[in-house]
């Protein structure tokens, strides 16, 4: 058994990890850190764990080497003990946006300010198994996934694969995004009586997960425009782009059927009939797929490109564990076959 601790657990996206590591057939949660919630049980803030696990919550300083380390802190917080957190452990799998970017100074044109571990910035891996497979197999420090990134990413990144895709024309994609987003501490924004039957766009561009879509996908112009809209779980990307010319829908089937069959956790929905034509988020919820659609215009070439996801999991705690499985050489879908729910 695989000896694993998660700091910064009592957030969504902590919880979202413990629940599937305490199902994980080959991993032991040995410890869960929380200043606020120092002493109390792990069912005391994330309920649905209620008569699954006795752990509490202990302070970081309390932390005892184990084979991986998880951190789930804010933004900003790992790259300050990074050398302190990778003496605790042989593997580290950080949820942050800490190390995520490449270089040093695409860090602080986008997050405005010096990075404070920029050495760590190429040891860490990019946690997106579709993309990064590989190189996760031999990773020894992986980085979080942006939820809105990875959407924007999986949506139409199997036609930029194939080639299929004018990438000097640019990409533009409007994320719609569910509160779950703002985390578990309250804001303005998230009060209820101002958050509920919203459709609120409030980053037409300029969102910090845009850099990601430009490193994965080797393209300059991006534009990225976020909405938060009435649900609690769940990220829709509507990605526009241009195809090469003479591309047609034979050649996107093709990209895109290559790219869910050699994917476990990618699923095309691209149905003539039914209510869920495309990817909806709604039946994603808890689940580690992540639904991509496309339609094209043949007549202009102008493509729309679809991923729905659970920006919790597939866009955070999910794609952490399947990243650690394929570090660690475990089969990429332990403890991730959950399909969502319907309805």
């Amino acid at each position: 058994m695989i000896r694993a601790s998660i700091v910064g657990a009592s957030g969504y996206t902590g919880g979202e990890l413990l629940r599937l590591l305490l199902d994980h057939p080959h991993v032991e949660v040995q410890q869960i850190t929380s200043r606020t919630y120092a002493g109390l049980y792990a069912y005391q803030v994330h309920p649905n764990l209620r008569k699954r696990t006795r752990l509490k919550f202990v302070v970081p300083e309390a932390l005892e080497p184990v084979d991986v380390l998880f951190l789930a802190l804010p933004h900003g917080e790992a790259q300050k003990r990074i050398e302190h957190w990778a003496s605790l452990a042989t593997y580290i799998v950080d949820l942050s946006a800490d190390f995520r970017l490449r270089d040093a100074e695409t860090y602080r044109r986008w997050y405005g300010h010096d990075h404070a571990a920029p050495a760590w910035l190429d040891k860490f891996v990019y946690g997106l198994p579709e993309l990064y497979r590989e190189e996760l197999r031999q990773a020894r420090y992986v980085s979080g996934v942006g939820c809105n990134a990875t959407a924007t990413i999986l949506a139409i990144w199997p036609a930029v694969r194939a080639g299929l895709v004018a990438l000097d024309q640019g990409l533009v994609a409007e994320i719609k995004v569910g509160s779950s987003e703002g985390g578990a501490t309250p804001n303005p924004g998230s009060h209820h009586p101002e958050r509920a039957n919203v459709v609120r766009t409030y980053a037409p561009f300029g969102h910090r997960h845009t850099a990601e879509v430009i490193q994965a996908l080797g393209v300059e112009k991006v534009v990225l425009t976020m909405t938060s809209v009435d649900m609690v779980r769940g990220a829709m990307a509507t990605v526009h782009a241009q195809v090469r010319p003479g591309v047609t829908e034979r050649d996107l089937w093709k990209a895109y059927r290559a790219a869910v069959n050699e994917n476990p956790f990618l699923r095309l929905v691209k149905e003539r009939r039914g209510i869920y034509r495309v990817p909806d988020p709604k039946i994603l919820a808890g689940s580690n797929y992540a639904d991509l659609g496309f339609a094209l215009d043949e007549t202009t070439g102008h493509l729309v490109a679809m991923a729905a996801i659970d920006n919790l999991m597939k866009g955070a705690a999910g794609s952490a564990v399947q990243s650690m499985n394929l570090m660690l050489g475990f089969d990429e879908t332990e403890g991730l076959t959950f399909p969502g729910l319907h309805p």
